[in-house]
């Protein structure tokens, strides 16, 4: 039994297998998944498991370059963008756009990971970096 970290396999295996430069979308419960996308399905109720929850155990096993987040986010939800940046901080640079244009750009994520979050905008493509 693995020990430490992700211990949800299809999630731990979907970290280990991006390379730089493929994406991964972390999203609300009401985020559209894409057809083709691998959906890796963490929901269980309202707020279970929570967004942020669930972004800060990616972060600790992936090398994050930059990420793409919901403009909308700062206005619709701006308790939940003010614990995203500081969750994110200055880890890597988080680029804003309009949710149109996020749900295109999760066109091309390797995987989305659906949470139990219940609030709007709550949503962010990562970016994998390279460690050389």
């Amino acid at each position: 039994m693995k020990k430490i970290g992700l211990l949800h396999g299809e999630l731990s295996k979907t970290l280990a297998l991006l390379a730089h430069d493929d994406t991964l979308l972390i999203g609300d419960a009401g985020m559209p998944v894409p057809n083709g996308v691998t959906l890796i399905d963490l929901a269980v109720t309202n707020g279970i498991p929570g967004f942020l929850d669930v972004l800060k155990s990616v972060m600790s096993e992936m090398l994050v370059a930059e990420a793409y987040i919901d403009k909308e986010q700062a206005t619709v939800s701006p308790k939940m963008h003010a614990h995203l940046k500081e969750i994110v901080g200055d880890s890597f640079k988080l680029i804003e756009y309009p949710h149109e244009e996020i749900k295109r750009m999760s066109e091309r994520a390797k995987a989305a990971i659906r949470t139990g979050e219940f609030i709007p905008y709550a949503n962010i493509i990562l970016k994998a970096g390279v460690l050389f």
